[in-house]
């Protein structure tokens, strides 16, 4: 059995540390069930989600690229205003750019040059990705999950490799506090006080469940990607991810309408959203 370290009793007044002492410390933390137990992924796993972390990074090395581009043309004194940043419109845009000082023209050549070995490179990777999504050991999984609206491969097989066994986790509460989407407390006696959420565990699924919740400021079950991502899949899943996506996207417009603001309904919503991948990855969808 692994334990976590952090969730080993230990007093704070017990200065002498021996291998007697802990060995009799474990054994007796063991016989009390003190101790928490915690899953040891495979090798397999392990590569993989080391994979998908290098190509989050890839994707947040382009993202600061382009906001560098952005600021660049700034300080020299150009902005577009003829629609959105990045489309093929406005990369025509800069490129047609005449800059007063020739060091400048070169600058912008060397960040479109990055923006363009980095774009090549994400797509390179997504396409490994879908591969690897497409192996026995996650073809199931993955395609459960992508029945979610928000939900794609990227986050699919982010949460099939990150967590590994859902069943390891007994109830949708524990799922939701494992990866820190639950409010921090701070009560004693009649008072209950309540915080932000605690932002422990799993950091990257987290963000991913947080991107994945903004897609539900809108839901409608008859869009053609999610059709196509549900098809072939069994009616009592595709039923319960529509129940879900349902009701999240309620959950979303009363929060706003409450005044909350909307990265905390987003949060809201990504945990939420944990309890129902929970239920769909145990078989809980009836």
């Amino acid at each position: 059995m692994v334990v976590a370290p952090g969730l080993i009793p230990h007093r704070p007044s017990d200065r002498v540390k021996t291998d007697r002492r802990d060995a009799r410390t474990l054994v007796r933390a063991l016989r009390n069930g003190d101790l928490t137990g915690v899953y040891v992924p495979t090798k397999r796993d392990e590569s993989v989600r080391d994979y998908l972390r290098m190509y989050e990074d890839a994707k947040s090395d382009l993202k600061k690229v382009k906001q560098r581009v952005l600021h660049f043309l700034l300080r020299r004194g150009w902005r577009y205003e003829e629609g959105n940043n990045w489309t093929e419109k406005h990369r025509e845009w800069i490129r047609s750019l005449d800059m007063e000082h020739p060091i400048d023209q070169e600058t912008l050549s060397e960040y479109l040059s990055q923006i363009a070995d980095l774009e090549e490179k994400c797509q390179r990777i997504a396409s490994r990705v879908e591969e690897i999504a497409a192996e026995d050991r996650y073809e199931t999984r993955v395609a459960t999950l992508k029945a979610f609206k928000g939900i794609e491969t990227l986050i699919a097989l982010s949460l099939v490799v990150e967590i590994c066994d859902f069943r390891r986790f007994g109830t949708a509460e524990q799922f939701m506090a494992f990866l820190g989407l639950v409010p921090s407390e701070r009560s004693s006696g009649n008072k209950r006080r309540l915080g932000g959420i605690t932002k422990a565990g799993n950091f990257h699924l987290r963000k991913l469940l947080v991107q994945a919740a903004w897609h539900y400021r809108s839901y409608h079950a008859t869009s053609s990607r999610l059709m196509k991502r549900r098809r072939g899949l069994e009616a009592p899943l595709v039923s319960y991810a529509n129940r879900a996506g349902r009701r999240l996207n309620k959950k979303y417009l009363r929060l706003v309408f409450k005044g909350k603001r909307n990265q905390v309904a987003a949060t809201a919503v990504a945990r939420e959203l944990s309890g129902f991948i929970w239920g769909a990855m145990v078989g809980k969808v009836a």
